[in-house]
């Protein structure tokens, strides 16, 4: 049994991405804390897996396979919950090319999964908490992208600036209904997304990474679901229109 702030005994929870990486990660660590987990992808496999991982883990999983874009579905899929007292919208894709390379339909795609799928989330979920009365809470996943330029990250570092601005713009919209919104910005993370280059790339990259963090280390997709339980839960109940960094001390922005 969790540390009673952290219980989420009779919550629910609905949470993007959560076919692996850290939507996965945030899915078990929620159902670990006692929500109903309901898991969106548009990987039916993955996230079959992860309801898998919960139930066997003694929680209770739902699955939509839905792509996040689709506003119709995700509101159906929400609606279906019930009761909603947590969204956790992490569903998010990569893409890398230089500011000058950069076409129209990349900056589209990319904006339409990482901004405007966090936003139908954030939509969907504010409407059922308000409709219900629920002082839940609203999680965003933005990105260490957001407090630093880094080369070929034009489309995904705006799209997750949007985030944020999307988050402290809820936040405030929301408060007095006593619903939190808050955003999470990951450091440098081992998940697929960020598994995409060949192994000496990829180990090039890691080590750089924990180079500049001062902890010497890149993150976990836990180290972010714990970032997330926090959010989700009563121990960060006076936290609202902020952004928790689990970064290793990579950025420290006042």
């Amino acid at each position: 049994m969790p540390v009673k702030a952290y219980d989420l005994t009779g919550r629910t929870a609905f949470v993007t991405g959560a076919a692996g990486g850290i939507g996965r990660a945030a899915a078990v660590l929620l159902a670990e804390a006692g929500a109903t987990v309901h898991g969106a992808d548009r990987d039916p496999q993955g996230l079959h897996e992860t309801a898998t991982l919960i139930k066997e883990g003694g929680g209770t999983a739902h699955v939509h396979h839905l792509d996040v874009t689709d506003r119709d579905r995700l509101q159906r899929a929400v609606e279906s919950c019930g009761r909603l007292d947590v969204m956790a919208a992490i569903a998010g894709i990569m893409h890398s090319s230089p500011v000058l390379e950069t076409r129209d339909e990349d900056l589209d795609r990319v904006l339409s999964v990482n901004f405007k799928g966090v936003l139908y989330a954030c939509q969907e979920a504010a409407r059922v908490m308000l409709a219900q009365g629920i002082r839940g809470s609203i999680i965003t996943m933005a990105s260490g992208a957001v407090d630093t330029g880094g080369a070929g990250l034009l489309c995904y570092g705006a799209a997750k600036a949007a985030v944020v601005q999307l988050t402290k713009t809820l936040a405030t919209e929301l408060g007095g209904h006593g619903i939190r919104v808050n955003a999470v910005a990951p450091g440098w993370i081992r998940t697929p997304m960020t598994d995409r280059h060949d192994a000496a790339a990829q180990a090039h990259t890691e080590a750089l990474m924990c180079r500049m963090s001062p902890l010497g280390r890149v993150g976990a997709p836990e180290d972010v679901a714990h970032a997330v339980l926090h959010l989700a839960s009563d121990a960060s109940a006076f936290t609202t229109g902020q952004i928790l960094r689990p970064n290793g001390g990579v950025a420290m922005p006042w």
